[in-house]
């Protein structure tokens, strides 16, 4: 289930490599957020087997993403992936997430390595790790070269909404997405509940996609930091010891924000007009 809005040339990419995927029983959907620059008619004119779904609004990653889990539920899949419409995905990924998810009922949501897309010798997730007390969450060999280091899946932390399989089960039995994170935080709020509830998290090494970073947000800008900062004070609450909320994590968002500070300096900021 691909999540769009305003954005026909990265969806409809995203679309062309998911219909070069090599999978038996696989139906494409996009979660259209009220689109207006003509991504609908695109998508009908290019892709008439995609299975449309018209939100007529802006609901957001998690709202529009409920809407494609809802539907995936209905339709009683056994497998839901849901994307970001700035990705391409390898042919094999999803038949290589499925088999790891048949190997181990245990599992619940499942992650591909990710590589930069305009840089693909580069990995930009390759799983992921939280400390809670910290208020640190990071991906693993982010900017790294991929020399074979993460050839061996492994269990995350939370699992990048970029990219995040899960299982029916899991979504039956935890519920949607989390409608409070405006942006950010979403998936791993939705990856602690999974993990609450007893199931595993794993990244899958053969599987992968490429993913175009930035390609909407920017790589830094004043409406990024600002939900990453709302989100991160909501997963603070839920999740870290209250100990923490007066110790460590102001110490550390303090030094993040010099970091951002930082790199405004080096005029790697930029702001980016849109989705509001």
């Amino acid at each position: 289930m691909v999540l769009t809005w305003n954005d026909q040339a990265n969806v409809l990419a995203c679309l062309e490599s998911l219909f070069k995927v090599v999978y038996p029983n696989l139906e494409i959907v996009v979660s259209d957020n009220g689109s207006t620059d003509g991504t609908i008619e695109a998508i009908r004119e290019q892709y008439p087997q995609a299975h449309l779904l018209e939100n007529g609004e802006n609901l957001f990653w998690a709202g529009g993403n409920n809407v494609g889990l809802k539907y995936a539920l209905a339709a009683h899949a056994d497998y839901i992936l849901l994307l970001n419409n700035d990705t391409i995905v390898a042919p094999e990924m999803i038949a290589q997430l499925v088999q790891s998810g048949e190997a181990d009922r245990s599992i619940g949501l499942l992650a591909p390595k990710i590589y930069y897309h305009d840089q693909p010798e580069l990995v930009w997730y390759a799983g992921a790790r939280v400390s809670m007390w910290r208020g640190l969450l990071w991906h693993v060999g982010i900017r790294q070269p991929d020399r074979g280091q993460f050839g061996r899946q492994v269990s995350v932390d939370y699992v990048t909404g970029c990219a995040l399989m899960v299982r029916r089960q899991v979504v039956e039995q935890i519920g949607l997405i989390d409608t409070a994170f405006v942006a950010y935080g979403e998936d791993v709020d939705f990856s602690f509940r999974a993990r609450q509830a007893g199931w595993q998290l794993v990244m899958v090494p053969s599987a992968i996609m490429w993913h175009k970073v930035g390609a909407y947000w920017g790589v830094f800008s004043l409406r990024k930091i600002r939900r990453k900062l709302r989100s991160n004070l909501i997963l603070y609450r839920r999740y870290a010891p209250v100990w923490s909320w007066f110790t460590t994590i102001p110490l550390f968002m303090l030094l993040d924000s010099l970091r951002v500070l930082l790199l405004l300096g080096a005029g790697r900021f930029r702001v980016r007009r849109g989705q509001a």
